[in-house]
């Protein structure tokens, strides 16, 4: 990271700018996650309800997931067509605003069956924002910086995954110790959803100042002299990029599931098969999330000098190899040796996750790059992350051993290591390339 020379001051708010909404992004996310299991089935799916507690299980987990496809699709579409910066500001104020608007609804003891309905439609609200932001974001910082650090550069908005998680986190806890149970119950917990529409607009204040993506100007600039009609983009990238689609498909298998074991599925192993409290392994997650933060421009920077699927290979290679110590560590049964085991996997997955950003990006033309981008990465997001926690808890149920999850996450680094391999190496490819030229997958 000392060779990446400071950028200028219009670039450092566009890597700021994109830090900051996917730092919402995941904010909300893992906000959401711990009050559905410890304010809204109290609030708004009262466990005597069985229709509300469908409503549960079935519609704010998965239409979550299933509405960020849907998001990539459209903002991906609109954002190869008007430009990234005006999605980006149409995606924090739709994601932001749906958090703040949670903060405010009224419980069921209020309006009955509308709270959790209402709370739905904002959970749906919420992960359409989110499937748009990621494309919109990694690419404007692509798309500004230079090829040579690209890498690094990229790497900084998929930080704001640990500095979300560790955020979230921070605030769960202040009020955790200032307030008593019942005053959380009662009021408190809207105060982390109220805060989100802080961080909104500090982060549109951000986005509104910086400037579009030059190379998208210049695309559009010359798409306007030309004056030949377009395909729309997702035509486009279904009938001439699948293969790079398929790619990023394939390179994110290894990256999501490892993510979702290591820090989602622990806490299921922890309580369930060893017996231990559940806050050792989310101090377990916190404390390697730190870690996971400083390390993600580092692998970024590291792309940019050994190639982006050397990078990438190390992390699903070391993640493969490192399943077996991970859950030996946490057999142990011991604070020490778990945090341990929670690093390392998160150190490795990094060295995925940071030239991540940069590699799929230089998969595509400029025309298509979000849609592309975007699609790739969202599809794989309910493939991998919507059910390896799912997938991972049955095999431990039917097999009450960690073996198969072992094997689990090892198929998954196969697909990914196969996508890498089949893949060329992007780094250094220029981005203002024409959208029919395919020169990162092999033949």
């Amino acid at each position: 990271m000392a060779n990446a020379a400071p950028p200028k001051q219009g670039f450092a708010k566009v890597v700021i700018g994109s830090l900051i909404g996917t730092t919402i992004e995941w904010y909300d996310f893992f906000l959401y996650g711990s009050a559905a299991a410890i304010v809204f089935n109290k609030l708004f799916f009262p466990a005597a309800d069985e229709l509300t507690g469908t409503l549960l299980a079935f519609l704010t987990y998965a239409i979550g997931f299933l509405a960020r496809p849907l998001g990539g699709l459209v903002f991906g579409h609109f954002g190869d067509k008007l430009g990234r910066k005006k999605l980006l500001v149409l995606s924090l104020l739709l994601m932001g605003g749906a958090t703040f608007a949670m903060g405010l609804l009224p419980t069921y003891a209020a309006i009955g069956v509308g709270a959790p309905l209402l709370l739905t439609f904002l959970r749906l609200v919420q992960g359409f924002a989110l499937g748009g932001e990621w494309g919109g974001a990694v690419l404007i910082v692509s798309e500004h910086g230079s090829a040579e650090r690209r890498g690094f550069w990229a790497s900084w908005p998929q930080a704001g995954v640990p500095m979300g998680n560790l955020l979230a986190t921070a605030v769960l806890a202040v009020l955790a110790a200032v307030q008593s149970d019942e005053a959380f119950l009662s009021w408190g917990w809207r105060v982390p959803f109220l805060l989100s529409g802080v961080l909104v607009l500090v982060g549109l204040w951000i986005r509104l100042s910086v400037s579009e993506s030059p190379i998208f100007l210049e695309a559009q600039a010359k798409a306007a002299k030309v004056k030949v009609p377009e395909k729309p983009p997702i035509v486009a990238v279904v009938r001439d990029h699948w293969r790079e689609v398929l790619v990023a498909m394939g390179a994110r298998m290894a990256e999501n599931v490892s993510y979702y074991v290591i820090t989602a599925f622990i806490l299921v192993y922890i309580t369930s098969s060893l017996g231990l409290p559940r806050s050792t392994g989310l101090n377990a997650v916190l404390i390697a999330s730190v870690a996971h933060l400083v390390t993600i421009p580092l692998w970024g920077a590291l792309s940019d000098k050994i190639g982006r699927r050397t990078t990438y290979l190390i992390g699903a290679v070391g993640i493969g190899a490192w399943m077996f110590p991970f859950f030996a560590l946490l057999d142990t049964k011991s604070f020490g040796p778990i945090v341990l085991a929670v690093t390392v996997g998160l150190v490795l997955h990094g060295a995925m996750y940071g030239p991540q950003a940069a590699y799929f990006s230089e998969l595509f033309g400029t025309k298509v790059r979000y849609s592309g981008a975007s699609i790739g990465y969202q599809l794989a997001s309910i493939a991998a992350g919507a059910l390896a926690p799912i997938i991972a808890t049955a095999l431990l149920r039917d097999f009450k051993s960690s073996f198969p999850i072992v094997l689990y996450v090892l198929a998954m680094c196969v697909l990914t290591v196969i996508a890498v391999l089949v893949s060329r190496e992007t780094r250094g490819t220029a981005l203002d390339r024409t959208d029919t030229e395919r020169t990162t997958v092999s033949a």
